[in-house]
């Protein structure tokens, strides 16, 4: 249960973030930015975070229910299973935001991807069992 919690309160805001950063790169909003700029990037995240919660909380659910079955495989190590994740999640999150713009190439690409992959894995990785190494002794 933990696992899901912590992909649905955490995942949908990084990757609303990432998302608003990708797009502001691949606009060219980046290419001269002074510090009133950024405070509009915030001003901007913080004005669309509900929008960012209600379209990102079931695919941070679906992410976490990958976690969770490949967590339940016991051949599968916590250090495999966060690649495993975050290849699906950059995978998904470039093939739904990569048709964005008129743009193309590895760029677009990349970030587009990242969106999906950095808030997965951190997610996975804190929803990680911290004891699972540690044999427990009777």
């Amino acid at each position: 249960m933990k696992r899901y919690v912590i992909f649905a309160v955490l995942a949908p805001f990084l990757g609303g973030f990432l998302l608003l950063i990708a797009t502001t790169v691949m606009s060219g909003y980046w290419t001269e930015t002074n510090i009133g700029e950024v405070k509009k990037i915030f001003v901007v995240l913080f004005s669309t975070l509900q929008y960012t919660y209600l379209f990102g909380i079931l695919p941070a659910l679906a992410f976490a229910a990958i976690d969770d079955i490949l967590y339940h495989i016991r051949k599968i190590s916590p250090t495999l299973r966060l690649p495993i994740v975050g290849a699906v999640a950059f995978a998904a999150a470039e093939l739904t935001y990569g048709g964005r713009g008129s743009e193309g190439g590895a760029l677009q690409f990349i970030l587009y991807g990242l969106v999906g992959l950095l808030p997965t894995m951190l997610c996975s990785w804190l929803a990680q069992d911290k004891k699972a190494g540690v044999k427990q002794s009777s």
